[in-house]
């Protein structure tokens, strides 16, 4: 069952994008979310969505339903791209993307990934990629993988003034060294390296941590022992927030889907047959009609 929420309408919510003691999801505002807004949501006990987008039609219209965070994912690689993994994805197509999705809305904080090889190499190399990032698309954050391996390159990016937030547990850039998409942290050897992992990238300054495919104890433990929100795609009710790639979550996807992902939609079936009443109409005669029509 669903049910409609109203969004809240206040003095302050026209000139903010989550007032003071406002919830995050179903706000107006004239500013951005920010990561201050996301730490006060933290705070409150309040959890709140997050969806992917990928351009700014789709970015507007979950901007519009008052979405308050999207991720310009490197998962455009499987689900727009038509790449077999997120591992082809560049930055040049991240930042074209993540500029489209800004572009595509007003106050939603938008998150931009950096695919894999864009700061591998160190905090140097990741500096330079997220300063793109900033600059060229205007994201208000990044987001990368990695837990202790990659402190310092988080360090130095909040250290310049961009806010990161952090991905652990299941890092799909890693495809090739798991052999697959297995759930991460089963066992108390890898339970307590995902959460040295948390507590690293929340001591290296991100504002809130990705935990992708850990059991939903693990995962209730981590949102207990951080002071920074985790945000749980296969994790568990327990996170603080939730995140989905939104053509799973609208039913865009074909074939099989994770175990974890609930669909809202079955837009794939709904444009399907809309194209097939479109190509019906044009072969039968029946487009464009009379009123379609110049004369």
């Amino acid at each position: 069952m669903t049910h409609a929420v109203t969004p809240p309408t206040t003095a302050d919510s026209s000139r903010t994008g989550a007032a003071p003691g406002k919830a995050l999801y179903g706000g107006t505002g004239s500013r951005r979310i920010t990561v201050r807004d996301i730490a006060a949501a933290k705070g409150r006990g309040e959890k709140w969505p997050m969806l992917t987008a990928y351009d700014a039609m789709t970015a507007s219209v979950f901007d519009e339903a008052g979405i308050p965070v999207l991720l310009v994912g490197d998962s455009m690689g499987n689900c727009h791209l038509g790449y077999e993994s997120t591992v082809p994805v560049t930055m040049d197509e991240i930042t074209l993307l993540s500029a489209a999705v800004v572009r595509g809305t007003k106050r939603a904080l938008i998150v931009g990934d950096l695919p894999f090889g864009a700061y591998q190499e160190g905090p140097v190399q990741a500096l330079r990629s997220a300063t793109r990032l900033v600059k060229e698309a205007g994201v208000g954050a990044v987001k990368l993988e990695g837990g202790e391996r990659s402190a310092d390159q988080i360090e130095l990016l909040v250290q310049a003034g961009i806010p990161v937030m952090a991905h652990v547990g299941l890092t799909p850039q890693s495809v090739n060294a798991y052999g697959g998409y297995p759930v991460q942290g089963r066992g108390e050897e890898a339970a307590q390296q995902l959460l040295r992992d948390a507590k690293a990238v929340q001591d290296a300054g991100a504002f809130a941590v990705v935990l992708e495919l850990v059991p939903a104890e693990l995962a209730a433990e981590v949102t207990r022992i951080l002071h920074i929100p985790t945000v749980g795609i296969g994790a568990g009710a327990e996170c603080d927030a939730q995140v989905l790639v939104w053509t799973d979550m609208a039913g865009m996807t074909s074939g099989r889907v994770p175990r974890f992902v609930k669909q809202y939609a079955d837009l794939r079936a709904v444009l399907g047959g809309a194209a097939r009443e479109f190509a019906e109409d044009v072969v039968g005669g029946a487009y464009p009609a009379e009123e379609h029509s110049f004369h």
